[in-house]
């Protein structure tokens, strides 16, 4: 597995832990807890093997982007939050940093 694969499941794995917080209702509820438990370590495993090879700085960067536009896209979808111009545009600018340090990153 490359650097940038181990990176980017890892922060999916950071919206799986987000999304477990949702549902593990104050962390009360048994499986959704248990599952948000296992994805928050999966999640580190996985960011912490990516940085053996990427600069600390842009994979943290590019690991909470992708948690962070991933949770943002799942509450759109999912929990009917709101989708207007100026949240859209400021995932763009989520999704284009996060490009932008992948691409000018020589590793």
């Amino acid at each position: 597995m490359t650097a940038w694969t181990a990176l980017l499941l890892a922060g999916l794995l950071e919206v799986g832990w987000a999304l477990g917080l949702k549902y593990s209702d104050g962390l009360t509820r048994f499986w959704p807890t248990l599952a948000t438990i296992v994805a928050i370590a999966l999640s580190f495993v996985l960011f912490s093997a990516s940085l053996k090879a990427l600069p600390f700085g842009t994979a943290y960067a590019i690991w909470a982007g992708v948690g962070a536009g991933g949770v943002i896209v799942t509450g759109m979808v999912f929990f009917g939050e709101p989708a207007d111009v100026l949240r859209i545009a400021c995932l763009a600018l989520i999704v284009t940093g996060m490009v932008g340090l992948k691409l000018f990153t020589p590793y």
